[in-house]
Parts: structure tokens; C-alpha cells; sequence
């Protein structure tokens, strides 16, 4: 009789494991995506957001305004601030690293990206937006306006930055990570 309570003990020490794991599972899943319903989990966005990123509002410094006209960086270039733009990259390492020869992050290294190709580090997946446009090039305009509003300069970028509204933050970003190439580009006097 003894071996039937012992079989009893195991089989109930089973079950309360599977139960424990069903119930765990439900829970991450609920964290993870918002939603334990297969039926909500289809729309679910997965994951978790990084501060800064989309739905950060629609002013302010993390937030760009929906509808901003493309600004001539240029002029603000003459009169960026390395220093501050370093500072202004802090937003960034969450995702990004910065350093010569550095590994990706979430997003791909900064070395040798303001002149570089759009996907310009052959280790990385960029999304299929990014990948469509390898052969054009990171200009100072062309980083002004993505960083303004990343999704809707490249529609399907997988960066989920909503942007930078200061034009001035830009332009002094900008200048910084033309410091972090091999050959910087000539800023505007």
C-alpha cells in the first residue's frame, strides 16, 4: 500500500509542476505582450519600450512634432557643439555603442556612420526599409531628418525612437558623430 501513496506523491508533485510552469508561462506572456488571449496576442506589440521611443509624446525634447518642415542643418552645423552632442548621444546608448570596432547593440554601432551607407555595418539586420536603401548615404541632412522622426523618414525602420525635436540637438549630435569616423566630413563654417 505504501507504494501507491508514493506513486500518488509523485504523480501530484508532476501535475503541481505542470501547473506551476502553465501558470508561469501565462504570466510572462501577459508581461511580455500585454495579453494572455491568443486572439488579442495577433495585434500585440512584443517587447517593451525603450524611454524615448515612440508614443513619447508629441513636443518636447524626446517627442518630435508629427508634421515638422525638414530644417537646412547646415546652418546650425556651423555653429554645433561637439561636446553637447555627446551629450545629446547618451539618448542613444540604450541601443547604440560608439566605440571604433565596437559590437552592436539593439541598433548598430555609430562608428563611421555620418557618410556611411544606411545599412553600414555588414554585421548587423537592419530592417527591409533600411536594407531597400543601402546604397544611399548618411548625409548631415539626411541624419537631420531621420533623427527628427525616425519612422516616418524611413517608414518600416525597426528603431523605435520617436526622435529629436531641437533642431540645435541635431545639429550638435550630428557633429558628434562626425567626430567618430576615420575620415569626418568637412563641417559647414
Amino acid at each position: 500500500m505504501s507504494g501507491g501513496i508514493e506513486i500518488n506523491k509523485i504523480a501530484g508533485a508532476v501535475l503541481l509542476a505542470g501547473v506551476v510552469a502553465m501558470v508561469s508561462g501565462l504570466m510572462s506572456e501577459a508581461l511580455y505582450t500585454g495579453s494572455i488571449s491568443e486572439k488579442d496576442d495577433k495585434d500585440a506589440k512584443r517587447g517593451y519600450t525603450i524611454a524615448g521611443a515612440e508614443n513619447a509624446g508629441a513636443a518636447g525634447e524626446a517627442g518630435a512634432p508629427k508634421d515638422e518642415k525638414p530644417v537646412d542643418i547646415m546652418t546650425l552645423l556651423a555653429k554645433a557643439d561637439v561636446k553637447a552632442g555627446e551629450g545629446v548621444s547618451k539618448k542613444c546608448t540604450s541601443c547604440h555603442t560608439f566605440d571604433k570596432g565596437g559590437k552592436n547593440g539593439v541598433g548598430p554601432n555609430q562608428w563611421d556612420l555620418v557618410g556611411g551607407h544606411f545599412a553600414h555595418k555588414d554585421d548587423y539586420a537592419y530592417s527591409a526599409a533600411v536594407s531597400a536603401m543601402k546604397e544611399k548615404k548618411w548625409g548631415f541632412q539626411e541624419l537631420s531628418e531621420f533623427l527628427t522622426n525616425p519612422k516616418k523618414y524611413i517608414p518600416g525602420d525597426k528603431m523605435s525612437f520617436a526622435g529629436i525635436s531641437n533642431p540645435q540637438d541635431r545639429a550638435n549630435l550630428i557633429a558628434y558623430l562626425n567626430t567618430l569616423n576615420d575620415k569626418p566630413l568637412p563641417l559647414p563654417k
